[in-house]
């Protein structure tokens, strides 16, 4: 069992709590570094697709997770994203190193401009209103197809940064490192946000409205910036998804997306980065591995290989059921009781992760 003996509050807000966590980090970016000289072009398309996702997981962490607000709305701000990055590109000639960020700050003013109005919702009526957010924009596309070029959707240029050229096709490698730089960036910028008095206004929030006011946090603002910063971080993912999708239209950024990010960062578990990763490999591996398992079945008991439709969301919402049912947490939850279980034997006890009714009894009323 290792005991951290914390003298001072930087040591409390420290990247790592230890020398050896850090030492494992480092190992684990060092792996994922590596990864395309163990994998195939196939395997190295998954990553970097789980990788995305982890980014678009970790801007929806950001306001559900940490500031306790509901979307199911980001999927629009995946399009705003994609559609700015390669607009930009396109008709400004705007190079990729300009137009992506610039991406992620169209979308994060585009989310403060839904945040100004939604500030006084709350759970499913923000939930709701962030809703219709996501099928306007479906719409949205589609009536602005001079723009868009409608259904028939957009060809993402290939990436060049600095003479160097990355396309998923012609050189998987690179845009699988380009991929992983940007989520390494977003991680460090996410770590850095949740040590700062923003981060902790947004626990504050997410805690309980009542009692951030009292300590003077300015809710309705703390609410727009979190809503700023996720729609940022998620149109930053939506660039990548475009680049990566090759070609998109409005069917690309539906509903469904929408409630697969939210499903994805509850399975992976709330209001921690690790969960945005646990769930972004659900998410991205979960199709491939129920294709090998209709072909294993299929090889046992004879028969086609005929897809059945929805399979994959039966299976994604049985997944969700049981983790609300027996494991609210999320893996990353499961995780850590796992680890404290081994490193306080013989005395781990149950309860020690009791969910605890933190809110305060003027917010039960509410």
């Amino acid at each position: 069992m290792r005991t951290v003996f914390k003298t001072s509050y930087d040591a409390d807000i420290n990247y790592f709590q230890h020398g050896m966590q850090a030492f494992w980090y480092m190992a684990l970016l060092v792996f994922a570094l590596i990864l395309p000289f163990i994998l195939g072009t196939f395997a190295i398309g998954e990553m970097t697709n789980m990788l995305i996702w982890a980014i678009a997981g970790m801007g929806l962490m950001v306001l559900v997770g940490q500031t306790g607000q509901a979307s199911l709305g980001h999927a629009a701000f995946l399009a705003v994203g994609c559609y700015a990055n390669v607009l930009l590109q396109e008709r400004l000639g705007l190079p990729f190193i300009l137009s992506f960020p610039l991406a992620g700050v169209i979308a994060g003013l585009a989310g403060v401009l839904l945040a100004i109005p939604t500030t006084k919702l709350h759970g499913i009526y923000l939930a709701i209103g962030t809703l219709a957010i996501s099928i306007l924009a479906d719409d949205l596309i589609v009536i602005a197809e001079p723009l868009t070029n409608g259904v028939v959707g957009l060809f993402a240029p290939t990436i060049e940064v600095f003479g160097l050229k990355f396309d998923r096709y012609a050189n998987p490698d690179r845009f699988y490192w380009l991929v992983l730089f940007v989520t390494v960036v977003v991680v460090l910028a996410y770590r850095n946000l949740l040590r700062s008095p923003l981060g902790r206004s947004f626990a504050a929030v997410r805690d309980s409205e009542v009692s951030a006011q009292a300590m003077g946090v300015n809710v309705a603002r703390t609410k727009a910036t979190s809503f700023g910063i996720s729609t940022a971080i998620t149109g930053l993912a939506g660039a990548l998804m475009g680049h990566f999708a090759g070609i998109f239209n409005n069917e690309t950024f539906n509903i469904i997306i929408s409630i697969q990010l939210l499903l994805m960062i509850v399975i992976g578990g709330l209001g921690s980065i690790h969960g945005a990763f646990f769930g972004a490999i659900v998410v991205a591996l979960l199709p491939q591995a129920i294709a090998i398992s209709r072909d294993w079945v299929s090889g046992i008991f004879g028969g086609g290989t005929v897809a059945i439709p929805g399979l994959e969301s039966a299976i994604f919402g049985a997944i969700l059921i049981g983790f609300i049912l027996f494991e609210p947490m999320g893996i990353y939850g499961r995780w850590i009781k796992i680890r404290t279980y081994f490193q306080l034997f013989p005395f781990y006890r149950r309860d020690m992760f009791r969910r605890q009714k933190s809110y305060l009894k003027t917010e039960r009323m509410r």
